[in-house]
Parts: C-alpha cells; sequence; structure tokens
C-alpha cells in the first residue's frame, strides 16, 4: 500500500510523461494544420472530462457563477496552447521544454497585480534570475535573434494568468467544469479553421493525433491527483524530469543536440522556479500552476 506522499509522487511522473508525449507527437505532427492538431487536443480532452461529471450536474453541468471569468480563463489558456504548439514545431524539443518552466516567474509577477499579493526580496531575486536564463536560451540580438523564441515565452504568459484565473475560480467552480470548459473552447475555435484547409489522416495518424488530446487531458488530472496526496514543494521538482524526456527524445528522433547554452539557461530557469514555489510554500500560501493545456 503506497503512502500518501508516493501516490503524489507516482501520479506527478506520469502526469509528466503524458505531457511529454504530447508534446512529443505535437512535434511530429507538423504536417497537419495546427487548427486540426488543436481539434483533436480540444475533442478528445473534453471526452475525459464528461466521464468526471457528478451524477447530481449531469443536467446541469454547464452552469457557472463567473462565465465571464472562465472565457477569461480560457482565452488565455487558448493563446497559451497555440503558441506552445507554433514553438514546439519549429523549435528543439529541449529548448521549448526548458523556457516553458519560466511560468511560475510570470506568475508572480501577475500575483502583484492580480491578487494583490507582496512579493519579497527572495521571490524578486528568484524572477532576476530566471530572466537571466530566459535571455541566455533565447539570446536575444538584433541580426540573429530567432522569432519563433517568442512563442514559448508567450505560452509562459498565458499560462502565468491561467494560473491565477484558475486559483479565483477554484473558490466556486469544480476542477473538472474548469478543465471542461477550456477544452470545449479549444474544440469550437479549432473549427474556424476548417476553410483553410484540414488533411484526412489515416488510421495510425488518427490515433496519434487523438492521443494529444488523451495525454493532455489525463496529464492535468494526474497533476491535481499529485497535488492532492503530496504536498506541492515535495513533488514539483519532478515536473523538471520533462526536460530529460525532451533531450532524449529530441536526439533519438529529430537529432537535436542541446547545447551549453541551453542546459545553462535552463538550469538558471529552474533554479528559479523552486525558489519560487518553496518561497510560496514557506509562507503557508497554496500555490499550484498546471500546464492546462
Amino acid at each position: 500500500m503506497l503512502s500518501k506522499n508516493q501516490l503524489g509522487f507516482l501520479y506527478m511522473f506520469i502526469s509528466v510523461c503524458a505531457f511529454s508525449l504530447m508534446d512529443l507527437i505535437v512535434k511530429w505532427s507538423d504536417s497537419y494544420p495546427l487548427g486540426q492538431v488543436l481539434f483533436f487536443r480540444g475533442f478528445f480532452g473534453m471526452v475525459i472530462y464528461f466521464f468526471l461529471i457528478p451524477k447530481d450536474r449531469i443536467k446541469n453541468f454547464y452552469y457557472t457563477k463567473r462565465p465571464g471569468l472562465h472565457l477569461l480563463r480560457c482565452s488565455s489558456g487558448l493563446i497559451a496552447l497555440i503558441a506552445i504548439f507554433i514553438a514546439l514545431r519549429n523549435l528543439p524539443l529541449a529548448t521549448v521544454v526548458s523556457i516553458s518552466f519560466a511560468a511560475p516567474i510570470f506568475t508572480t509577477i501577475f500575483s502583484i497585480f492580480l491578487l494583490s499579493e507582496k512579493v519579497g526580496l527572495y521571490r524578486w531575486l528568484a524572477v532576476l534570475v530566471g530572466f537571466i536564463g530566459i535571455i541566455i536560451i533565447t539570446e536575444p540580438g538584433l541580426t540573429n535573434f530567432n522569432l519563433y523564441f517568442i512563442f514559448p515565452i508567450i505560452f509562459c504568459l498565458g499560462l502565468s494568468y491561467v494560473a491565477i484565473a484558475i486559483r479565483q475560480l477554484s473558490t466556486t467552480e469544480p476542477v473538472w467544469l474548469i478543465s471542461l470548459n477550456f477544452s470545449a473552447m479549444i474544440t469550437l475555435a479549432s473549427f474556424f479553421t476548417i476553410p483553410y484547409g484540414w488533411i484526412m489522416p489515416d488510421f495510425r495518424d488518427f490515433i496519434l493525433l487523438s492521443l494529444i488530446g488523451v495525454f493532455g487531458g489525463v496529464a492535468n488530472l494526474w497533476l491535481s491527483q499529485s497535488y492532492k496526496f503530496s504536498e506541492v514543494s515535495l513533488v514539483t521538482p519532478l515536473k523538471y524530469l520533462a526536460l530529460v524526456f525532451a533531450i532524449i527524445f529530441g536526439y533519438f528522433i529529430w537529432d537535436e543536440i542541446p547545447t551549453i547554452k541551453t542546459l545553462f539557461g535552463a538550469l538558471l530557469v529552474i533554479i528559479s522556479s523552486i525558489v519560487i514555489f518553496r518561497r510560496e510554500i514557506s509562507l503557508k500560501k497554496e500555490f499550484s500552476i498546471s500546464r492546462n493545456e
């Protein structure tokens, strides 16, 4: 019989595996239109959440007290999702994953303005270190800057607002409804891209594309379960295994070898994120951020 902390570690590990496999398939799917990939992410993710609706909410599962905040959360999440999909298709896998770890840095900044939280010296220093890591990875310049580096940063910005919105929504809304609404919005938004040309996948590709939604949906559920059974500070470091998976997948499938610059920048971003998480825990504030893709 596993203890609660062991269960938390197990759920976090399989969540990271699922997210990593989703990223892998998204990068592989670059021969399919982006809107079509969004459809598979949204529709098959939505199907999973329908099984979580309580019996007493079957008839009015869509009811919410805060439709405006749901719309803002879904819109920012959709922008983040599109940005990360574009980044995965055009940048090395390890580079995208490394920059995506910076989301808690932006969440800290947003929390000052949206939640009126006070940020002390330690977290400000962590934010500074994280930004230095991003600069090292992207190496911005007037001549050699790769425009696609902007997209994982947009992902971090969007995901950071998602984290703030989920904090606010979770006080009155069930988790399954928050996730279901997001998947539904992804699905609806994807329909607007049909006129730009969708491609009929063969059976193998249909299964792989469907797994984008399945992995994305269950990964968020497992992440929530991990935080439910174990302390955030104990299981959060496991999230950085995603970089190891990204390096392995990138090397063996696309011959991508991360540079020392990327690895060093990723290390700074990871250290920054861990400091922010631990500082939040030490202040006895519940802080968790899921990819919510």
